[in-house]
């Protein structure tokens, strides 16, 4: 009996926990994961959000081009960021930022990146812009939009201009992405009207 006690009382005394040991390799494999695993998680979150841009930017689209058609000669005559803002402004996928003449449209595919609405061709088109696009959403945002356009160009740092679409070139997703840079480097411009 008196063994027993004593047996018991050892185990008693034995203490449960990690070593410091245990603890640092625990933290070494924590923090490598989340080394390995933030920038896909923030690529999918940058990709998700492609959609929702795109379809208010063709939403907007939409409604200039049925404004358009209401004029003859320069349909597209004074249309600027200011009109994508009015537009966009609480729609919860653009960020507007300030008003009038210095407004700023943010997408959200890429940082700090911007969507600028100008007249093409003395107002008989439109151009929309989006600059420091993703990689991640590229070629994504061309996808959405390649119907509304007659035109798309990618110019990516380090790399030469490219035409995507044209009357002469058919839009390829493959060919998009062959062309997208890494990180926020991406600039498109599509001429719509």
């Amino acid at each position: 009996m008196h063994s027993t006690n004593a047996l018991i009382c050892a185990q008693a005394r034995v203490q449960f926990g990690f070593s410091l040991l245990e603890v640092s390799i625990a933290t070494a494999v924590i923090l490598l994961l989340a080394i390995i695993g933030i920038p896909a998680i923030n690529n999918h979150v940058i990709e998700s959000r492609v959609p929702k841009a795109g379809e208010e930017v063709a939403r907007f689209a939409l409604h200039a081009r049925v404004n358009a058609a209401q004029s003859s000669t320069a349909p597209y005559r004074g249309i600027g960021t200011h009109m994508l803002a009015a537009l966009a402004d609480g729609s919860g996928a653009l960020t507007v930022l300030g008003n009038g003449p210095n407004v700023r449209v943010l997408h959200g595919l890429g940082s700090d990146g911007e969507i600028r609405v100008g007249e093409h061709a003395s107002g008989t088109g439109m151009t929309v812009t989006f600059t420091r696009v993703n990689g991640a959403a590229c070629p994504g945002i061309a996808s959405v939009l390649q119907r509304m356009a007659s035109s798309i160009t990618l110019s990516a740092a380090g790399r030469s201009h490219v035409t995507l679409k044209d009357a002469g070139v058919a839009y390829s997703a493959v060919q998009a992405a062959a062309h997208c840079a890494k990180g926020d480097a991406n600039t498109f411009t599509f001429v719509m009207g």
